[in-house]
């Protein structure tokens, strides 16, 4: 059933009218036109649909729009800022932490979560955080370089 549902997206208000129960992955990338976002395994357990609810790593394949109600949601296309990238964006950059890049917005998503709640992670926080989001493409030395290079510039901004 057809319903507006309310929020706040990368610091804007939006209203959707749309089924509550669709999930938030193809409202993004199908209404919203932020195709940022990725749909891999479309089960959550990939992390390449990685958005940040409240500030949380939440995966928007298996999240419904009517969950969002209200809250503030941030997709890759919100992380830049006027000052310019993002500082984990600027690390994943520097140290190459993308091959395809599919997988690219989910982590660099859940590495600004994690740096929010853990300014100075160890590679075993960090790794645990990134643990559901693969990379098909093996660079996840690099990633782990990319996050700790953050990490140490204070990259939760």
């Amino acid at each position: 059933m057809a319903m507006t549902i309310s929020f706040t997206l990368n610091g804007r208000p939006v209203s959707v009218e749309a089924d509550g129960s669709r999930m938030l992955a193809y409202v993004l990338r199908s209404d919203l036109g932020l195709t940022g976002t990725k749909i891999g395994c479309g089960e959550g357990l990939c992390g390449a649909c990685t958005v940040l609810v409240d500030g949380e790593a939440t995966r928007s394949c298996t999240t419904p729009l009517s969950a969002v109600a209200g809250r503030l949601v941030t997709t890759i296309e919100g992380l830049e800022g006027l000052a310019g990238l993002h500082p984990v964006q600027e690390a994943f950059l520097a140290h190459g932490a993308y091959q395809c890049g599919f997988c690219t917005p989910g982590m660099i998503l859940s590495t600004v979560a994690l740096l929010q709640k853990t300014p100075k992670p160890d590679r075993q926080r960090v790794a645990e955080a990134l643990d559901g989001n693969l990379c098909r493409c093996g660079a996840h030395v690099r990633i782990l370089a990319a996050v700790e290079a953050a990490a140490a510039k204070g990259g939760a901004r």
